[in-house]
């Protein structure tokens, strides 16, 4: 991996991750065009880690307020959506790890574009519900599913929300906190693997570099999703998702 493509992949990740179009998608499709080897799956954990880093920057009086009052209400939620995260995670280990080989990449894409139409013909212009126990545990069960390249995480799990009648800037909201403490998790577990099992080729430089551009396009990034999820529609970015359905299949297949 050369610098200029570890430079691209984290200006990808800090932009898409935020989008409703699937970061790990686009990291994974870049991987093929680029024939990068190694360990993708940590280097893109790390990449994830990095945005991590910058919701918890952005969203600090959130997060040091969930620190201060564990069993608040706002962070039993956050528990409650991680718990079908981690079990769905568990549960298909194999199939998640084989699709980073891009075979699933061009459906996984267009089922994200069908989504974000779907949503945008059943939102309401009223829909200003408080988010419950059910509707986070719901959006739980969507992260767990995208964790799949090219289902976005936050368009799955954003969607869920509007779906279900909640408002959409705290719908927002909280699926940018949800991120955290799933994140944290897998990065400990690839930690794991390559202690106990060992891993492929890495390139810690290029890593650090692509990391440090992915938080800084990443910080950018939230503030454009929370704008995004006030102002724009989302069959917008079902167009791009078609595009890069269409181009992924020509590389992949």
């Amino acid at each position: 991996m050369s610098i200029i493509e570890a430079i691209i992949l984290g200006i990808l990740q800090g932009l898409t991750e935020f989008l409703p179009i699937s970061s790990s998608g686009h990291l994974v499709l870049a991987s093929k065009i680029f024939d990068i080897s190694g360990d993708f799956i940590f280097f893109s954990v790390i990449l994830h880690v990095a945005t991590l880093l910058a919701v918890m920057l952005y969203f600090r009086k959130e997060v040091w307020f969930l620190i201060k009052h564990p069993f608040s209400k706002t962070a039993k939620q956050l528990y409650l959506a991680t718990l079908p995260t981690i079990i769905l995670v568990l549960i298909f280990e194999g199939f998640i790890e084989n699709s980073f080989d891009g075979k699933l990449l061009p459906f996984c894409f267009f089922f994200t574009a069908i989504l974000l139409i779907i949503t945008q013909f059943v939102s309401t212009k009223n829909q200003n519900k408080e988010l419950d126990y059910k509707g986070s545990f719901a959006m739980g069960i969507m992260q767990g599913i995208a964790v799949l390249p090219g289902i976005s995480r936050s368009g799955a799990t954003i969607c869920t929300g509007i779906m279900l009648g909640y408002d959409k800037v705290k719908s927002a909201k909280f699926s940018f906190l949800m991120s955290i403490p799933i994140i944290f998790a897998s990065m400990l577990y690839e930690i794991y693997k390559l202690i106990k099992i060992g891993g492929g080729q890495l390139f810690p430089f290029q890593t650090f570099i692509s990391a440090l551009f992915a938080f800084i396009v990443g910080l950018l990034a939230i503030k454009l999703m929370l704008w995004v999820v006030k102002k724009v529609k989302f069959y917008w970015f079902s167009i791009y998702l078609v595009a890069i359905t269409i181009i992924s299949f020509i590389f992949l297949y």
